[in-house]
C-alpha cells in the first residue's frame, strides 16, 4: 500500500527537524530530484524546525579566542554517514585529524587520574599486560580479568544488560572502576540497565565466534590493522571551523531547493482522508498538507505529534527513556593548572562520589580550540545517574564544575571562559530490550504509508549514526516510488 498522490505531481515531504537527521534526509531527497531525467521533481521538499537555528545539538561558537563545541566536537570514522555527509558537501578538505602530540584517556582512581589502559576498548583490550600493570585494579581484580578466555559462552537466550555481561566475562572491579565511566561517557547511562545488544553487539560476537574478548579483541586488531594501512583518516575527525561547519554547508546546499522554516514548532500529524495525505498543523494553526513525512526529532516529540494517528505507535515511541545533560566549557590559562593534561579526556567511576561524569581536553584533542598557552576543557554533569544535578542553576552549576577541577586536576584561579549548555531529555536510553521495542515501532511504521522515522532514538546515538538514518529514510521514500 502506499501513498496515494497526482500523475505528474511533485509528492510534498515534510521533514520535521533540522538536526543532522533531518538535514541528511532533506539534503538526500533534494540530491535524487536533482539526478533525474524527468523534468518534474519527485519530492518538493520542506524543512521545519522549532528552533531559530538549524544543527540540533550541533553548535559551535567562538568565544573570545576559543572555538566551543556545545555538542558534539568530533565524530568517528569507522562508520560512513559522517564522512559520506562531508563528501557530499565537498567538505573532505576541512577535515582535521585528533592531535597526535596527546593521546589516550584518564580515570579517576581513589581520587587522582590514571591512564585508561593501553588500546583498552570500553569493554577490553587486546594488550592484557597493560591491565596487569594497571594501577586501577587490586590484584584479585587483574587475576579475575586474565581469567576471562576460560569463562564460557552465555547460555542465555535473551537481551543481556552491559553490567551482567561485565561481570560474567570480566568481573565486578572491571565493571565498576572503568568499564561504567566509560560506557556513561558515550550513553550517560546506567550499565545495569543499559542493553548490550543495542549499544556494543560486536562484544557479544566476539563472545559467539571466539569463546573470549581478549581473543576477540586480538583477532579484530590484526584485521584492523590490516585494513587502515595507509588510511587517509584517523578514527576520529573534526572539521577545521568547527561541526557547524557542516551544519552551515548543509544549509548552503540545501537553499534554492529546499523551503526552510525556522521557530516553527508542529503541534501535531493527522491523516486527512484515512490513508492519503497528512495534515501538519503547526501551532500558528496553519496545516500544511503533504504525501509525506520524516519525523527527524526525539522520540519523545515523535510520540506527541503521532498521537493522532492510529494505532500503538505513540505509546511505543514513548517507552523509550531519554536522559538529560549538560556540558560546561571552561577556558584557562595552562599556568593555572597543576596536571599535565597529557591524554584527550577523563573519566570519572561513580564509586569515586563525584558530582562529574567526565571531563574531556577539548583542545589538546583538536589543534585550533585555544589560544596559545591557553586550554579548553569540557566538563558534563547529570545523566541518567546523577539527574538531579541537571536542575541547578547555570552559577550552582559553574560553582560545581570548577570545584571538581580543582580536585581532580588542580585547576586554579578564575577561568578566562565559562559557557554553560543543557541538553533536557536529548539522550536516549537504549535499555534492555530496547532492540524489540524499536522492530515493533518499525513495524506500526510500515502501517503509515509515507511516514518514517530518523534520529538517534533507535539504532545508534553518534553522530554518523543519526546521518545514516536520515540518508536511509529518504532512501525508504524513494523506495516507494
Amino acid at each position: 500500500m502506499t501513498v496515494q498522490h497526482l500523475p505528474g505531481r511533485p509528492r510534498r515531504c515534510l521533514v520535521i527537524g533540522g538536526g543532522a537527521s533531518g538535514l541528511a534526509a532533506a539534503l538526500a531527497l533534494c540530491d535524487a530530484a536533482d539526478a533525474q531525467s524527468d523534468p518534474a521533481p519527485r519530492f518538493e521538499v520542506e524543512l521545519i524546525e522549532a528552533a531559530d537555528r538549524l544543527g540540533g545539538a550541533i553548535e559551535t561558537v567562538r568565544l573570545d579566542d576559543y572555538l566551543v563545541e556545545r555538542g558534539p566536537d568530533m565524530f568517528i570514522t569507522d562508520k560512513p554517514g559522517g564522512l559520506d555527509l562531508c563528501r557530499r558537501l565537498g567538505l573532505e578538505d576541512q577535515l582535521v585529524k585528533t592531535d597526535p602530540q596527546f593521546g589516550g584517556s584518564l580515570v579517576v582512581r581513589a581520587g587522582r587520574p590514571v591512564p585508561v589502559p593501553e588500546s583498552f576498548q570500553l569493554l577490553g583490550t587486546p594488550k592484557i599486560r597493560a591491565v596487569l600493570t594497571s594501577p586501577i585494579f587490586s590484584w584479585a581484580g587483574k587475576l579475575r580479568m586474565a581469567l576471562e578466555p576460560l569463562v564460557g559462552r552465555s547460555a542465555q537466550a535473551g537481551d543481556e544488560s552491559v553490567g551482567a555481561f561485565v561481570r560474567r566475562r570480566l568481573g565486578r572491579e572491571a565493571l565498576e572502576r572503568l568499564v561504567q565511566p566509560l560506557v556513561g561517557g558515550i550513553y550517560t547511562g546506567d550499565p545495569e540497565r543499559l542493553s548490550l545488544a543495542a549499544t556494543l553487539p560486536r562484544f557479544i560476537e566476539m563472545e559467539r565466534e571466539h569463546g573470549s574478548l581478549w581473543q576477540g579483541l586480538r583477532a579484530r586488531a590484526a584485521d584492523k590493522e590490516k585494513a587502515t594501512r595507509g588510511a587517509r583518516y584517523g578514527l576520529f575527525v573534526s572539521l577545521r571551523n568547527g561541526l557547524s561547519q557542516l551544519v552551515d554547508a548543509a544549509q548552503g546546499a540545501l537553499e534554492g531547493r529546499c523551503r526552510i522554516r525556522l521557530g516553527t514548532e508542529v503541534k501535531t500529524i493527522k491523516r486527512i482522508d484515512g490513508e492519503g495525505e497528512f495534515g501538519v498543523e503547526l501551532s500558528s494553526g496553519e496545516t500544511i498538507q503533504a504525501d509525506a513525512v520524516i519525523l527527524a526529532v526525539s522520540c519523545k516529540i515523535a510520540s506527541r505529534l503521532v498521537s493522532d494517528l492510529p494505532g500503538d505507535l505513540s505509546a511505543r515511541l514513548g517507552e523509550i527513556e531519554l536522559a538529560s545533560s549538560v556540558v560546561v566549557s571552561t577556558g584557562h590559562r595552562l599556568d593555572q593548572i597543576e596536571h599535565p593534561l597529557d591524554a584527550y579526556g577523563l573519566v570519572v567511576p561513580r564509586g569515586e562520589g563525584r558530582r562529574v561524569l567526565a571531563v574531556s581536553f577539548a583542545s589538546r584533542k583538536l589543534a585550533g580550540r585555544a589560544p596559545q598557552g591557553r586550554v579548553l576543557l569540557r566538563t558534563f554533569v547529570g545523566g541518567e545517574l546523577q539527574p538531579e544535578l541537571v536542575e541547578l542553576d547555570d552559577q550552582e552549576l559553574r560553582a560545581l564544575v570548577l570545584e571538581e577541577l580543582e580536585s581532580l586536576l588542580g585547576v586554579r584561579g578564575d577561568p578566562e571562559l565559562i559557557d554553560v549548555a543543557r541538553y533536557r531529555e536529548m539522550m536516549p536510553q537504549y535499555n534492555v530490550g530496547h532492540l524489540d521495542r524499536v522492530e515493533t515501532i518499525e513495524r506500526l511504521v510500515a502501517q503509515i504509508p509515507g511516514l518514517v522515522l530518523a534520529g538517534n532514538s533507535f539504532r545508534g546515538v553518534g553522530l554518523p549514526d543519526c546521518i545514516a538514518s536520515g540518508f536511509e529514510a529518504a532512501a525508504s521514500l524513494l523506495d516507494e516510488q
